[in-house]
C-alpha cells in the first residue's frame, strides 16, 4: 500500500509538542486553588451580633442559677436514731386525702374513748349516769310541771302523757300536790285520748260499786270522781 499523505511540518511539530512528556527532574507545579470570595460586611455584622447575644443569654442563665441556689434553704439534718423516719414520711406522702380523713376520724374516736375511760375512773361520769337513769315518773312529773308553768321550751310528748293517764289514780306515782295540775291538763284533752280517759274512770267507778273501796288505790275513788266530773 502507498504511504498516506504527509502532515505539514508545522502542524506536526505543534501536535507533537502538545503530547511531549516533561523532562525528568523538572518540578511540576500544582494548579492554583480557586479564590474564595470575601463575605459581605453585613453578614459579618450579623454573625457578631448573634455571638454577643448568645454570650449575654449564657451569662444571664448562670446568674439565675446562682440566685436560686442562694435562696434555697438547706435541708434539715435528720435526727440521730430516726432510722425509720424516711420510710414513714414516704408512706404518709403516698396516702390519699380520703384515707387521711379516715385515719383522722379513727384517731378522734380513740381519743374520745380514752377520755371517757379516764372520766369513769375518776368518778366524774356519775352525774351524767344518774341523769340518764331517771325514772319514768320523774320525767312525766317534770313534763307536767313544765306545762303548768308555761315554759317556752315545753313540747308535747305522747309518752309522758300516756304515763300520766295510766298512773294518775295512784298517789305514790302522782303525789297529791301534782294532781290539781294534772286535772287542768286533762281538761285540755281532745279526741280519742279524752274518750279513753272517761271510759277508764267509768270502769273504775263500776269496780268500786261491785268490790268496794279496796278496789282502787288509796285516794283513787275521789280522783276518779273528779275526773268524771271534769270530762263528762
Amino acid at each position: 500500500m502507498g504511504a498516506g499523505p504527509e502532515r505539514p511540518s508545522g502542524v506536526r511539530g505543534a501536535w507533537q509538542s502538545s503530547f511531549r512528556r516533561p523532562a525528568e527532574g523538572a518540578g511540576t507545579r500544582a494548579p492554583a486553588a480557586p479564590a474564595v470570595p470575601a463575605a459581605p460586611w453585613f453578614v459579618c455584622c450579623k454573625m457578631a451580633k448573634q455571638k454577643r447575644k448568645e454570650g449575654r443569654v449564657a451569662e444571664k442563665k448562670s446568674k439565675n442559677l446562682k440566685v436560686s441556689a442562694a435562696q434555697t434553704p438547706p435541708a434539715p439534718a435528720a435526727p440521730s436514731g430516726a432510722g425509720t423516719a424516711p420510710a414513714e414520711g414516704s408512706a404518709s406522702a403516698s396516702v390519699s386525702p380520703v384515707e387521711q380523713r379516715v385515719l383522722e376520724r379513727k384517731l378522734k374516736k380513740e381519743r374520745k374513748k380514752e377520755a371517757r375511760r379516764r372520766l369513769r375512773e375518776a368518778g366524774i361520769a356519775a352525774a351524767s349516769s344518774l341523769a340518764s337513769k331517771r325514772s319514768g315518773a320523774a320525767l312525766a312529773l317534770e313534763y307536767l310541771c313544765s306545762w303548768a308553768q308555761k315554759h317556752e321550751d315545753w313540747r308535747f310528748q305522747k309518752t309522758r302523757q300516756t304515763w300520766l293517764l295510766l298512773h294518775m289514780y295512784d298517789r305514790d306515782q302522782v303525789p297529791d300536790e301534782h294532781f290539781p295540775a294534772l286535772l287542768a291538763y286533762l281538761e285540755g284533752l281532745r279526741g280519742r285520748a279524752r274518750e279513753l280517759t272517761v271510759q277508764k274512770a267509768e270502769a273504775l267507778m263500776r269496780e268500786l260499786d261491785q268490790a268496794g273501796a279496796c278496789a282502787l288505790p288509796p285516794g283513787g275513788t275521789q280522783r276518779a270522781r273528779q275526773v268524771l266530773q271534769l270530762l263528762s
